[in-house]
C-alpha cells in the first residue's frame, strides 16, 4: 500500500452533476486537482464550462432519457457525484402540489434515475463510487423545510439501499450531509441578516461553510482512501447536529 497515493484519482473518469456552481463546482476542481478526468455536467453548460476543469456536458437531470443517454455517451465512468437540488421554503399547509412535485422530482426522482443509469454499468464493470449530496435536514428539521427534509431523508435511504445492492458487485455508494453552505440554494436565507446570523450561531464553529470545504469529503469518498466505506453518511456541518441548541449555560 502506497499511502502517498491514497487520495489520487489518476486515470479515473468522474462525472460531477451540478458542476456549474456551488459545491459541485468546487468538487469538480478538487477531483481534477487529484488527477481525475472530470466531466462537468450541468443544465447550464456555459456555467459548467466556466468551472474551468475537464469537459463540460449539458445535462438536465429532470429529463430521464437524457440521464440514460449520458450514462452511455460518457463511456466508462468510475465515479459519479451529484449535487443538484432545490427547495421551496413553505410550511406544509401552504405547499402547492406543483411545488411538492418540483422538489421531489429534482431531489429524489432525479437522484434515483442517476443512480440507476450510472450504477448499472459500474456494477457490470465490477467497480465504481457514487456520492450523493443529502443534508443535515435528513435528520433535523425546522418549520418550512419539511418537503426538502423528506427528500433528503429519502435520498439517504435510497443510497444506503444502492450500497447494499451494488456492494457485492464492487460499487460503493455514500452520502454527504452538509450543514449550512454559502451556495445559490441558500441565497434567500443569507439575504436576511437575522436569519443568516441565527444559522451561523447554530454550529460549533459559529459560521457558514464555504463550498470548497465540502470538496475534501468528495475526494475522500471517491478515492481508495474510502475503499471500505459504503452505505455511510459523512456529515460536514461544522458541528451543527452535535450541538444542543444555542444556549450557553452561565457559570461554566
Amino acid at each position: 500500500m502506497s499511502y502517498e497515493d491514497l487520495f489520487r484519482l489518476d486515470g479515473r473518469r468522474v462525472v460531477v452533476v451540478g458542476a456549474g456552481s456551488g459545491i459541485g463546482r468546487e468538487a469538480a476542481k478538487a477531483l481534477a486537482a487529484h488527477g481525475a478526468e472530470v466531466v462537468c455536467a450541468d443544465r447550464d453548460v456555459d456555467a459548467a464550462t466556466a468551472t474551468g476543469v475537464g469537459t463540460a456536458y449539458a445535462l438536465d437531470v429532470l429529463d430521464r432519457e437524457a440521464v440514460r443517454s449520458a450514462a452511455t455517451d460518457l463511456g466508462a465512468v468510475d465515479v459519479l457525484v451529484f449535487t443538484a437540488a432545490t427547495n421551496v421554503r413553505k410550511r406544509l399547509l401552504d405547499y402547492a402540489d406543483a411545488e411538492f412535485d418540483r422538489v421531489v422530482d429534482l431531489n429524489l426522482r432525479a437522484s434515483f434515475n442517476l443512480v440507476r443509469a450510472f450504477g448499472g454499468p459500474m456494477a457490470e464493470r465490477g467497480r465504481g463510487s457514487i456520492v450523493g449530496f443529502a443534508s443535515i435536514r435528513a435528520v433535523t428539521v425546522e418549520p418550512g423545510q419539511g418537503v426538502y427534509a423528506a427528500t433528503k431523508a429519502g435520498l439517504v435511504q435510497l443510497l444506503r439501499t444502492a450500497a447494499a445492492e451494488l456492494g457485492p458487485r464492487g460499487v460503493r455508494v455514500n452520502a454527504i450531509a452538509p450543514g449550512v453552505v454559502e451556495t445559490p440554494l441558500t441565497r434567500q436565507i443569507r439575504s436576511d441578516p437575522a436569519w443568516e446570523a441565527a444559522y451561523a450561531s447554530k454550529s460549533a464553529l459559529g459560521r457558514w461553510a464555504q463550498p470548497s470545504e465540502l470538496a475534501g469529503a468528495v475526494v475522500y469518498l471517491a478515492s481508495d482512501a474510502a475503499s471500505f466505506v459504503t452505505g455511510s453518511v459523512l456529515t460536514v456541518d461544522g458541528g451543527w447536529t452535535a450541538v444542543d441548541g444555542r444556549y450557553d449555560p452561565p457559570g461554566l
